[in-house]
């Protein structure tokens, strides 16, 4: 089946010549074929939603989040299939698929507080007989360029907050992924969006080029590498757009000697293995501070064992595949290079997964990880761990800030004094305590720093309204015209 574009209030079949397939990672097999659409694709869905804002950033808040409330209740309604659907072309499990989907729904809840998270300000008489007060307003059509591994979820981090706040918007799902989206605007162009304020086009390369490059298009939002993060954002600030671009990560957890050691673990092991490692928040280093490293390797190895690589779809299942072939080699190849650089496999799953042509790696564990070699600094993006030794807490910090990459980190202790100092001290702007995975709610602001974010204002939460609009302020006078006033007011008169 080939996917369909949506644009100006209707689902359209695209005139691309070029077509990427769609895999199912758990067999291999096409399940799809999305189009490459072409730039002028782009510019129709740029054009309608430029029309559409003309009219759009005048409707009242209240009016602007009604057909979010519809969407929330049906994504809700139809998440079990929606959830299959990520499972199909994703991978990852159906209980990851539910909680991917569940992260976007949340979005939506928050987004519908905009008629007051959009208020503005008043402060009166700020000089003699001067009022004064500030509004956000919407700033026209805005543009998401969104990654493979959470097809639910990451395209609500952007255009619910931007068309709640007035604006119009454009969302190119990963031509990886395109099938999640294309139910969802299903349930989209039930909800009562006029024409032109959500589109959907599918795309690749040129499509990106066009969004970066696009006269209309005022802010661009962008997930995935930070190779590609980097391009994007140089280009689209140079073209003078609003730009947030949040790029790869390096995250390392740290265990010290007053952790529960168990119950650490297994965060530890989840966030490292969850969705087949390919997320931006999942650990990647695990650190063992003093005499809790021999504690931290054996309990990692033995929950590493208990990992099930498998179908999505199967209940016990608890690792799917990755998201293609050329992932599952590139990953065996830093596997390999990691040996060469003097790491040691003390756990390797990779010979116990099915054997039908999906693209399924078993769950790797590499102990005596050395600083300055390809596991400690490259983003795998796949089911590897590696494991490290520090004396101290203050080198695990040191560890944590040579990196490029600042997401997030974790650290795992009992005292509260130890976290305290943990959190003052290292880089990364999304930390977490004894959580594995410390993904701020929807109600908060996302993103992190270094080489992993590029761009003045995070995603969602109080964020997003500030990326999504302007603050105008206004100074105001009214004269009694029967009465003599002072035309030059002054701060302070004796």
């Amino acid at each position: 089946m080939n996917v369909n574009n949506y644009i100006n209030g209707k689902f359209v079949t695209s005139k691309a010549s070029d077509f990427f397939d769609v895999h199912d990672p758990s067999t291999g097999e096409v399940i799809a074929k999305t189009p490459l659409s072409t730039s002028s694709e782009l510019d129709n869905a740029v054009h309608a939603a430029k029309t559409a804002f003309k009219v759009w950033k005048s409707t009242p808040a209240v009016d602007r989040v009604q057909p979010l409330y519809r969407l929330k209740h049906l994504l809700e309604r139809d998440s079990d299939k929606i959830s299959e659907i990520l499972v199909k072309e994703h991978g990852k499990t159906f209980a990851e698929a539910k909680g991917d989907l569940l992260r976007g729904i949340q979005m939506c809840e928050v987004a519908c507080g905009i008629p007051t998270l959009q208020m503005g300000k008043f402060s009166n008489n700020v000089a003699r007989g001067i009022d004064s007060y500030s509004m956000r307003r919407p700033m026209g059509v805005f543009a998401g360029i969104n990654p493979f591994n959470f097809p639910a979820m990451v395209p609500f981090w952007f255009w619910p907050f931007a068309v709640a706040t007035g604006n119009t918007f454009v969302m190119k799902p990963s031509e990886r992924v395109p099938l999640t989206q294309e139910y969802i605007f299903q349930l989209i162009d039930e909800c009562g969006f006029p024409p032109g304020v959500i589109n959907l086009v599918n795309g690749g390369k040129e499509v990106v080029e066009g969004i970066v490059n696009h006269p209309d298009i005022v802010g661009v939002s962008f997930v995935g590498s930070t190779e590609v993060a980097k391009i994007v954002y140089d280009k689209a600030r140079g073209n003078r757009k609003r730009v947030q671009a949040l790029g790869g990560a390096k995250n390392f957890l740290v265990m010290t000697e007053n952790a529960s050691v168990e119950k650490s673990v297994r965060a530890m092991v989840d966030s490292c293995y969850g969705c087949a490692g390919e997320r931006c928040l999942a650990g990647s280093v695990l650190v063992g501070v003093g005499n809790s490293h021999e504690a931290l390797k054996n309990e990692v190895i033995k929950n590493a064992k208990e990992v099930i690589v498998g179908n999505g779809m199967e209940s016990n299942t608890s690792m799917g595949p990755v998201i293609s072939q050329s992932a599952l080699e590139r990953i065996n190849s830093d596997i390999e290079i990691a040996l060469k650089e003097g790491a040691e496999i003390v756990y390797d799953g990779r010979k116990s997964v099915p054997q039908n042509g999906g693209f399924y790696l078993g769950p790797v564990v590499l102990d005596n990880v050395k600083p300055g070699t390809l596991m400690a600094t490259k983003e795998i993006f796949g089911p590897v761990i590696g494991l490290m030794k520090v004396d101290h807490l203050s080198q695990a910090v040191e560890l944590i800030n040579s990196s490029d990459y600042a997401n997030t980190c974790s650290i795992f202790s009992n005292d509260g004094m130890e976290a305290q100092q943990f959190i003052d001290s290292v880089h990364p702007s999304m930390v977490g305590v004894n959580l594995g995975v410390p993904a701020p709610m929807a109600f908060f602001s996302f993103g992190g720093s270094k080489e992993s974010f590029f761009g003045d204002v995070k995603v969602h939460g109080q964020s997003s309204i500030e990326f999504f609009t302007e603050e105008h302020t206004v100074m105001q006078r009214w004269f009694n015209l029967d009465e003599k006033q002072d035309l030059n007011p002054h701060w302070s008169k004796d």
